[in-house]
């Protein structure tokens, strides 16, 4: 597996070995023992997720707060979408600066957002399976999330604002500079 350290700290791109033949394709999705070497950090994800979503579908941007915080390992099984990781650490030297990546059934690329961070996709293929791994349970109390659109973000979504299916709870997330970190 090939590791890339993004221009925010601890958030990682990383790339499994792909073996191919004329059967098709094999590859290790996560070791435990390579994936905390490669990060240079110990993290225990406690719970996988998955989701189905069709194209324009936009989820995020979402976090959990406090005793709640959650890194997450996602990656897309099938199609193709634009995940973005927002950094949300006060104390950072990049709060508030994102990165996007294209992941794809394709490009089997994973990306791992640490604690701190507020994640989001929006699908780019006809559909797409997301699935994540999380290091920490789910806190309805905790949650906290952040417009899709902050100005102050400024995320380039890729696709045309009239293509989004967002839910209505994410409609009504604050911006940045009002969300409860």
């Amino acid at each position: 597996m090939i590791e890339k350290e993004t221009k925010l700290k601890g958030c990682f791109v990383l790339e499994p070995k792909v073996f191919e033949d004329s059967r098709g394709y094999f590859f290790e999705s996560f070791n435990q023992n390579t994936f905390n070497r490669l990060i240079g950090n110990t993290v225990n994800f406690i719970q996988d997720n998955e989701s189905f979503s069709k194209k324009g579908v936009l989820r995020g941007l979402h976090y959990q707060t406090g005793d709640h915080a959650q890194a997450k390992l996602v990656r897309v099984i099938k199609g193709k979408v634009l995940d973005v990781a927002v950094d949300i650490r006060k104390n950072s030297e990049t709060f508030g600066q994102y990165i996007s990546i294209e992941l794809s059934e394709e490009n089997k690329k994973q990306l791992f957002i640490p604690r701190g961070f507020a994640h989001g996709f929006i699908v780019l293929s006809n559909t797409a399976i997301f699935s994540y791994k999380c290091d920490n349970f789910y806190n309805k109390q905790s949650e906290g999330g952040i417009i899709f659109n902050d100005k102050y973000l400024n995320i380039d979504w890729i696709l045309n604002e009239k293509e989004f299916v967002i839910s209505e709870k994410d409609l009504q997330l604050p911006v940045l500079k009002n969300a409860r970190l």
